[in-house]
Protein backbone atom coordinates (compact mmCIF):
# COMPACT_ATOMS: atom_id res chain seq x y z
CA UNK A 1 0.00 0.00 0.00
CA UNK A 2 1.34 3.16 -0.86
CA UNK A 3 0.16 6.11 1.20
CA UNK A 4 2.76 8.30 0.00
CA UNK A 5 0.84 11.82 -0.45
CA UNK A 6 0.93 13.30 -4.13
CA UNK A 7 1.96 16.81 -5.22
CA UNK A 8 -1.31 18.10 -5.82
CA UNK A 9 -2.17 17.06 -2.12
CA UNK A 10 1.12 17.69 -0.56
CA UNK A 11 0.28 21.48 -2.31
CA UNK A 12 -2.78 21.50 -0.72
CA UNK A 13 -1.20 20.56 2.16
CA UNK A 14 0.83 23.73 2.36
CA UNK A 15 -1.82 26.05 1.16
CA UNK A 16 -3.87 24.79 4.15
CA UNK A 17 -1.21 25.28 6.37
CA UNK A 18 -0.17 28.44 5.68
CA UNK A 19 -4.23 29.55 5.66
CA UNK A 20 -4.21 27.93 9.83
CA UNK A 21 -0.87 29.48 10.63
CA UNK A 22 -2.26 33.05 9.52
CA UNK A 23 -5.74 33.31 10.11
CA UNK A 24 -7.40 30.22 12.25
CA UNK A 25 -4.60 30.02 15.17
CA UNK A 26 -4.18 33.63 15.88
CA UNK A 27 -7.85 33.97 16.48
CA UNK A 28 -8.77 31.05 18.46
CA UNK A 29 -9.21 33.55 21.33
CA UNK A 30 -11.33 36.16 18.94
CA UNK A 31 -13.51 32.70 18.13
CA UNK A 32 -14.16 32.05 21.86
CA UNK A 33 -14.31 35.28 22.77
CA UNK A 34 -17.35 36.41 20.16
CA UNK A 35 -18.98 33.01 21.52
CA UNK A 36 -18.39 34.19 25.05
CA UNK A 37 -19.58 37.74 24.87
CA UNK A 38 -22.99 36.65 22.96
CA UNK A 39 -23.75 34.32 25.79
CA UNK A 40 -23.37 37.42 28.38
CA UNK A 41 -25.75 39.27 26.03
CA UNK A 42 -27.96 36.71 26.44
CA UNK A 43 -27.81 34.49 23.25
CA UNK A 44 -24.95 32.43 22.35
CA UNK A 45 -26.58 31.02 19.32
CA UNK A 46 -25.42 33.99 17.01
CA UNK A 47 -22.93 33.06 14.28
CA UNK A 48 -19.71 34.43 14.99
CA UNK A 49 -18.26 37.31 12.53
CA UNK A 50 -14.63 35.68 12.63
CA UNK A 51 -16.05 32.67 10.63
CA UNK A 52 -17.63 34.53 8.34
CA UNK A 53 -15.20 36.53 7.62
CA UNK A 54 -12.80 33.53 6.97
CA UNK A 55 -15.30 32.11 5.12
CA UNK A 56 -14.77 34.70 2.25
CA UNK A 57 -11.16 34.22 2.93
CA UNK A 58 -10.71 30.69 2.37
CA UNK A 59 -13.15 30.21 -0.52
CA UNK A 60 -10.87 33.30 -2.19
CA UNK A 61 -7.93 30.76 -1.53
CA UNK A 62 -9.93 27.71 -3.48
CA UNK A 63 -9.79 25.89 -0.03
CA UNK A 64 -13.54 25.30 0.17
CA UNK A 65 -15.43 22.02 -0.49
CA UNK A 66 -12.61 19.86 -0.20
CA UNK A 67 -14.60 17.03 0.50
CA UNK A 68 -17.14 15.06 -1.91
CA UNK A 69 -15.41 12.22 -3.43
CA UNK A 70 -17.05 10.74 -6.72
CA UNK A 71 -18.37 14.39 -7.34
CA UNK A 72 -17.52 17.29 -9.77
CA UNK A 73 -19.32 19.61 -6.81
CA UNK A 74 -16.11 18.99 -5.04
CA UNK A 75 -12.76 19.91 -5.11
CA UNK A 76 -12.52 16.42 -6.83
CA UNK A 77 -10.15 14.60 -4.04
CA UNK A 78 -10.67 11.01 -3.31
CA UNK A 79 -11.18 9.97 0.49
CA UNK A 80 -7.12 8.68 0.67
CA UNK A 81 -6.45 12.70 -0.84
CA UNK A 82 -8.82 14.59 1.73
CA UNK A 83 -7.40 12.50 5.10
CA UNK A 84 -4.52 14.74 5.11
CA UNK A 85 -6.29 17.74 4.95
CA UNK A 86 -9.10 17.04 7.28
CA UNK A 87 -6.40 16.04 9.88
CA UNK A 88 -5.00 19.61 9.42
CA UNK A 89 -8.15 21.43 9.89
CA UNK A 90 -9.13 18.70 12.90
CA UNK A 91 -6.58 20.59 15.00
CA UNK A 92 -8.73 23.17 15.67
CA UNK A 93 -12.17 22.15 17.16
CA UNK A 94 -14.26 25.45 14.49
CA UNK A 95 -11.86 25.63 11.87
CA UNK A 96 -13.76 22.84 9.53
CA UNK A 97 -16.55 25.19 9.06
CA UNK A 98 -14.05 27.77 8.22
CA UNK A 99 -13.44 25.89 5.13
CA UNK A 100 -17.16 24.20 4.34
CA UNK A 101 -16.46 21.27 5.63
CA UNK A 102 -18.06 21.10 9.06
CA UNK A 103 -20.45 18.29 10.22
CA UNK A 104 -22.88 17.73 10.01
CA UNK A 105 -23.13 19.62 6.76
CA UNK A 106 -20.67 17.48 5.37
CA UNK A 107 -22.41 14.51 5.62
CA UNK A 108 -25.72 15.71 4.64
CA UNK A 109 -24.57 17.39 1.28
CA UNK A 110 -22.72 14.02 0.39
CA UNK A 111 -26.91 12.45 0.81
CA UNK A 112 -27.77 15.22 -1.20
CA UNK A 113 -25.50 14.62 -3.80
CA UNK A 114 -25.96 11.22 -3.96
CA UNK A 115 -29.54 10.82 -3.40
CA UNK A 116 -31.33 13.97 -3.80
CA UNK A 117 -33.44 15.21 -7.10
CA UNK A 118 -32.25 17.76 -8.91
CA UNK A 119 -34.95 19.83 -7.14
CA UNK A 120 -33.27 18.95 -3.90
CA UNK A 121 -30.03 19.55 -5.03
CA UNK A 122 -31.21 23.21 -6.29
CA UNK A 123 -32.92 24.09 -3.41
CA UNK A 124 -30.58 22.38 -0.48
CA UNK A 125 -27.63 21.27 -1.80
CA UNK A 126 -26.47 24.84 -3.76
CA UNK A 127 -26.80 27.04 -0.68
CA UNK A 128 -25.25 24.37 1.31
CA UNK A 129 -22.16 24.21 -1.38
CA UNK A 130 -21.94 28.43 -1.29
CA UNK A 131 -22.23 27.35 2.98
CA UNK A 132 -24.85 30.07 3.00
CA UNK A 133 -26.72 27.64 5.29
CA UNK A 134 -26.49 25.57 7.34
CA UNK A 135 -27.85 21.82 8.25
CA UNK A 136 -28.85 19.70 10.47
CA UNK A 137 -29.16 15.71 10.69
CA UNK A 138 -32.42 14.33 12.70
CA UNK A 139 -31.99 10.75 13.45
CA UNK A 140 -31.06 9.54 17.37
CA UNK A 141 -33.84 9.58 19.77
CA UNK A 142 -34.36 9.85 23.39
CA UNK A 143 -36.59 6.94 23.86
CA UNK A 144 -34.86 4.04 22.22
CA UNK A 145 -31.10 2.80 21.37
CA UNK A 146 -30.69 4.49 18.50
CA UNK A 147 -27.12 2.76 17.68
CA UNK A 148 -29.95 -0.20 16.07
CA UNK A 149 -31.22 2.27 13.70
CA UNK A 150 -34.17 -0.45 13.09
CA UNK A 151 -35.32 0.49 16.77
CA UNK A 152 -35.94 4.09 15.30
CA UNK A 153 -39.63 4.97 16.73
CA UNK A 154 -40.33 8.64 14.56
CA UNK A 155 -43.18 8.04 11.98
CA UNK A 156 -42.97 9.44 8.61
CA UNK A 157 -46.73 8.56 7.24
CA UNK A 158 -47.84 9.61 3.76
CA UNK A 159 -51.49 11.54 3.59
CA UNK A 160 -52.09 11.77 0.02
CA UNK A 161 -49.66 14.24 -1.62
CA UNK A 162 -48.13 14.79 1.73
CA UNK A 163 -46.29 12.69 4.16
CA UNK A 164 -47.20 13.50 8.32
CA UNK A 165 -44.00 13.25 10.13
CA UNK A 166 -44.02 12.85 13.89
CA UNK A 167 -40.95 12.24 16.30
CA UNK A 168 -39.25 13.43 18.93
CA UNK A 169 -35.17 13.82 18.21
CA UNK A 170 -32.09 14.78 20.00
CA UNK A 171 -28.22 15.12 19.63
CA UNK A 172 -29.64 16.74 16.42
CA UNK A 173 -26.12 19.01 15.47
CA UNK A 174 -27.26 22.03 14.01
CA UNK A 175 -30.61 22.22 15.32
CA UNK A 176 -30.07 25.71 17.27
CA UNK A 177 -27.89 27.57 14.57
CA UNK A 178 -30.35 29.99 13.82
CA UNK A 179 -28.53 29.29 9.81
CA UNK A 180 -29.99 25.49 9.59
CA UNK A 181 -32.53 25.79 7.45
CA UNK A 182 -33.01 21.93 6.94
CA UNK A 183 -33.58 18.99 8.34
CA UNK A 184 -32.86 15.90 7.18
CA UNK A 185 -35.17 13.55 8.86
CA UNK A 186 -34.78 9.48 9.51
CA UNK A 187 -38.39 7.71 10.31
CA UNK A 188 -40.34 4.67 9.78
CA UNK A 189 -42.57 4.90 6.48
CA UNK A 190 -43.49 1.10 6.96
CA UNK A 191 -43.21 -0.36 10.29
CA UNK A 192 -44.37 -3.53 9.37
CA UNK A 193 -42.03 -4.72 6.43
CA UNK A 194 -40.46 -7.60 7.59
CA UNK A 195 -37.37 -6.65 6.30
CA UNK A 196 -35.97 -4.75 9.48
CA UNK A 197 -33.95 -2.73 7.01
CA UNK A 198 -36.36 -1.48 4.26
CA UNK A 199 -38.97 0.20 7.49
CA UNK A 200 -37.11 3.60 7.07
CA UNK A 201 -37.06 6.12 5.11
CA UNK A 202 -35.53 9.85 4.59
CA UNK A 203 -37.34 13.20 4.24
CA UNK A 204 -35.92 16.43 3.71
CA UNK A 205 -38.06 19.19 6.68
CA UNK A 206 -37.36 22.76 6.54
CA UNK A 207 -36.83 23.80 9.41
CA UNK A 208 -39.12 26.92 9.00
CA UNK A 209 -42.33 23.81 8.93
CA UNK A 210 -45.10 24.08 11.00
CA UNK A 211 -44.64 21.72 13.64
CA UNK A 212 -41.03 21.74 14.04
CA UNK A 213 -39.77 22.49 17.88
CA UNK A 214 -36.82 23.19 19.35
CA UNK A 215 -37.32 22.07 22.78
CA UNK A 216 -33.96 22.88 24.31
CA UNK A 217 -30.07 22.46 23.27
CA UNK A 218 -27.48 19.65 24.61
CA UNK A 219 -24.71 20.66 26.35
CA UNK A 220 -21.64 18.28 26.25
CA UNK A 221 -19.85 17.81 29.71
CA UNK A 222 -21.26 21.59 30.13
CA UNK A 223 -20.03 22.87 26.93
CA UNK A 224 -22.74 24.19 25.08
CA UNK A 225 -21.02 24.05 21.67
CA UNK A 226 -22.50 27.15 20.51
CA UNK A 227 -23.45 28.67 18.21
CA UNK A 228 -24.27 25.42 16.12
CA UNK A 229 -24.16 22.63 19.04
CA UNK A 230 -26.81 20.17 19.72
CA UNK A 231 -30.64 20.04 20.21
CA UNK A 232 -33.57 18.01 20.82
CA UNK A 233 -36.46 18.27 18.48
CA UNK A 234 -40.01 17.82 17.96
CA UNK A 235 -41.95 17.30 15.00
CA UNK A 236 -45.32 17.21 15.53
CA UNK A 237 -47.92 16.53 12.50
CA UNK A 238 -45.15 18.46 10.66
CA UNK A 239 -46.65 17.91 6.96
CA UNK A 240 -44.08 18.38 3.29
CA UNK A 241 -44.77 17.54 0.01
CA UNK A 242 -44.44 13.61 -1.33
CA UNK A 243 -41.17 15.12 -3.21
CA UNK A 244 -39.29 15.50 -0.29
CA UNK A 245 -38.51 12.06 0.11
CA UNK A 246 -34.89 10.98 -0.70
CA UNK A 247 -34.74 7.82 -3.01
CA UNK A 248 -38.05 6.28 -1.91
CA UNK A 249 -39.57 5.08 0.65
CA UNK A 250 -37.97 2.00 2.56
CA UNK A 251 -34.55 3.51 1.55
CA UNK A 252 -33.60 5.05 4.54
CA UNK A 253 -31.39 2.36 5.83
CA UNK A 254 -29.19 2.42 2.98
CA UNK A 255 -29.11 6.10 2.73
CA UNK A 256 -27.62 6.30 6.35
CA UNK A 257 -25.65 3.34 5.84
CA UNK A 258 -23.90 5.43 2.48
CA UNK A 259 -24.29 9.11 4.79
CA UNK A 260 -22.15 7.38 8.01
CA UNK A 261 -19.30 5.88 6.38
CA UNK A 262 -18.00 8.98 5.06
CA UNK A 263 -18.89 11.44 8.12
CA UNK A 264 -17.65 8.36 10.06
CA UNK A 265 -14.29 8.65 8.78
CA UNK A 266 -14.14 12.26 8.60
CA UNK A 267 -14.36 12.05 12.17
CA UNK A 268 -11.58 9.68 12.29
CA UNK A 269 -9.32 12.27 10.13
CA UNK A 270 -10.33 15.27 12.41
CA UNK A 271 -9.33 13.24 15.51
CA UNK A 272 -5.89 12.82 14.53
CA UNK A 273 -5.42 16.51 14.39
CA UNK A 274 -6.95 16.62 17.50
CA UNK A 275 -4.45 14.54 19.08
CA UNK A 276 -1.85 15.69 17.44
CA UNK A 277 -2.23 18.96 18.66
CA UNK A 278 -3.13 17.67 22.16
CA UNK A 279 0.67 16.31 21.85
CA UNK A 280 2.01 19.19 20.79
CA UNK A 281 0.73 20.78 23.48
CA UNK A 282 1.60 18.39 26.00
CA UNK A 283 5.34 18.34 24.81
CA UNK A 284 5.47 22.52 25.37
CA UNK A 285 3.79 22.28 28.81
CA UNK A 286 5.68 19.62 30.01
CA UNK A 287 9.29 21.10 29.19
CA UNK A 288 8.21 24.72 30.48
CA UNK A 289 7.39 23.26 34.10
CA UNK A 290 9.96 22.06 36.39
CA UNK A 291 8.76 19.64 39.01
CA UNK A 292 11.16 17.92 41.97
CA UNK A 293 14.35 19.50 39.90
CA UNK A 294 14.05 19.03 36.36
CA UNK A 295 11.08 19.37 33.89
CA UNK A 296 8.35 17.67 34.06
CA UNK A 297 9.19 16.01 30.22
CA UNK A 298 12.36 14.49 31.82
CA UNK A 299 9.99 12.57 34.53
CA UNK A 300 9.54 9.24 33.49
CA UNK A 301 6.28 8.54 33.19
CA UNK A 302 5.59 11.94 31.30
CA UNK A 303 7.99 10.77 29.05
CA UNK A 304 6.57 7.26 28.50
CA UNK A 305 3.24 8.87 27.66
CA UNK A 306 4.78 11.19 24.73
CA UNK A 307 6.54 8.35 23.27
CA UNK A 308 3.27 5.93 23.35
CA UNK A 309 0.76 9.21 22.72
CA UNK A 310 3.25 9.25 19.05
CA UNK A 311 2.82 5.29 18.77
CA UNK A 312 -1.20 5.50 19.09
CA UNK A 313 -1.36 8.34 16.44
CA UNK A 314 0.30 6.96 14.13
CA UNK A 315 -1.24 3.59 14.09
CA UNK A 316 -4.58 5.33 14.01
CA UNK A 317 -3.58 7.31 10.66
CA UNK A 318 -2.08 4.22 9.21
CA UNK A 319 -5.42 2.99 9.88
CA UNK A 320 -7.66 5.49 8.76
CA UNK A 321 -5.68 5.64 5.11
CA UNK A 322 -6.05 2.45 4.68
CA UNK A 323 -9.53 2.98 5.53
CA UNK A 324 -9.84 5.85 2.93
CA UNK A 325 -8.02 3.74 0.63
CA UNK A 326 -10.57 1.24 0.51
CA UNK A 327 -13.30 3.23 0.53
CA UNK A 328 -11.96 4.94 -3.06
CA UNK A 329 -10.89 0.97 -4.46
CA UNK A 330 -13.86 -1.00 -3.09
CA UNK A 331 -16.41 1.12 -2.36
CA UNK A 332 -17.88 2.21 1.37
CA UNK A 333 -19.64 -1.11 1.78
CA UNK A 334 -16.73 -3.41 1.21
CA UNK A 335 -14.55 -1.07 3.65
CA UNK A 336 -16.96 -1.44 6.56
CA UNK A 337 -15.09 -3.40 9.10
CA UNK A 338 -12.04 -0.73 7.93
CA UNK A 339 -14.49 1.65 9.02
CA UNK A 340 -15.71 0.29 11.78
CA UNK A 341 -11.90 -0.64 13.22
CA UNK A 342 -10.77 3.63 12.93
CA UNK A 343 -14.01 4.42 14.50
CA UNK A 344 -13.20 2.58 17.53
CA UNK A 345 -9.54 3.35 17.26
CA UNK A 346 -9.90 6.59 16.50
CA UNK A 347 -11.57 8.42 19.52
CA UNK A 348 -10.04 5.91 22.15
CA UNK A 349 -6.56 6.91 20.81
CA UNK A 350 -7.73 10.61 20.85
CA UNK A 351 -9.12 10.42 24.59
CA UNK A 352 -6.17 8.42 25.71
CA UNK A 353 -3.58 11.52 24.32
CA UNK A 354 -5.45 13.61 25.57
CA UNK A 355 -5.85 12.72 28.61
CA UNK A 356 -2.04 12.75 29.00
CA UNK A 357 -2.11 15.78 27.42
CA UNK A 358 -4.48 17.26 30.46
CA UNK A 359 -2.46 15.40 33.42
CA UNK A 360 0.46 17.17 31.66
CA UNK A 361 -1.27 20.71 31.89
CA UNK A 362 -1.30 20.17 36.12
CA UNK A 363 -4.69 21.74 37.41
CA UNK A 364 -4.89 24.04 34.09
CA UNK A 365 -5.49 20.58 31.85
CA UNK A 366 -8.84 20.85 33.54
CA UNK A 367 -9.54 24.58 32.98
CA UNK A 368 -10.54 26.46 29.88
CA UNK A 369 -7.74 28.41 29.79
CA UNK A 370 -5.58 25.46 27.17
CA UNK A 371 -8.06 23.93 25.24
CA UNK A 372 -7.04 20.94 26.44
CA UNK A 373 -10.78 19.49 28.43
CA UNK A 374 -12.82 21.14 25.54
CA UNK A 375 -10.78 18.56 23.69
CA UNK A 376 -11.59 15.87 25.38
CA UNK A 377 -15.07 16.23 25.72
CA UNK A 378 -15.18 16.28 21.89
CA UNK A 379 -13.21 13.30 21.21
CA UNK A 380 -15.43 11.86 24.38
CA UNK A 381 -18.18 12.48 22.56
CA UNK A 382 -16.83 10.42 19.11
CA UNK A 383 -16.76 7.21 21.11
CA UNK A 384 -20.78 7.58 21.19
CA UNK A 385 -21.29 9.71 17.66
CA UNK A 386 -22.16 7.66 14.45
CA UNK A 387 -22.19 4.42 16.61
CA UNK A 388 -20.96 3.46 19.93
CA UNK A 389 -17.73 1.13 20.33
CA UNK A 390 -19.99 -1.59 21.50
CA UNK A 391 -21.49 -1.78 18.01
CA UNK A 392 -18.42 -1.38 15.93
CA UNK A 393 -16.59 -3.95 18.27
CA UNK A 394 -19.25 -6.30 17.52
CA UNK A 395 -19.30 -5.50 13.76
CA UNK A 396 -15.79 -6.17 13.57
CA UNK A 397 -15.71 -9.67 15.59
CA UNK A 398 -18.80 -11.06 13.43
CA UNK A 399 -17.24 -10.46 9.97
CA UNK A 400 -13.58 -12.23 11.61
CA UNK A 401 -15.90 -15.24 13.06
CA UNK A 402 -17.80 -15.18 9.19
CA UNK A 403 -14.33 -15.84 7.62
CA UNK A 404 -14.17 -19.77 9.88
CA UNK A 405 -17.77 -20.54 10.12
CA UNK A 406 -17.86 -22.71 7.31
CA UNK A 407 -14.51 -24.37 8.03
CA UNK A 408 -15.39 -24.86 11.73
CA UNK A 409 -16.35 -28.67 12.81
Amino acid sequence: MDFQYSPKVKTLQARLIAFMEEYIYPNEAVFFGEIEANRKAGNAWIPTKIVEELKVKARAADLWNLFLPESKLGAGLTNLEYAPLCEIMGRSLWSAEVFNCAAPDTGNMEVLARYGSPEHQEQWLKPLLNGEIRSCFAMTEPDVASSDATNIEASIVRDGDEYVVNGRKWWSSGANDPRCKVFIFMGKSDPHNTNRHQQQSMIIVPRDTKGVTILRHLPVFGYDDAPHGHGEVLFDNVRVPVSNILLGEGRGFEIAQGRLGPGRIHHCMRLIGLAEKALEDMCKRSLSRVAFGKPVAEQGVTLERIANSRILIDQARFLVLNAAQMMDTVGNKAAAKEIAMIKVAAPTMACTVIDWAIQAHGGAGVSNDFGVAYAYAQARTLRLADGPDEVHRNQIGKMELKKYKTTAH
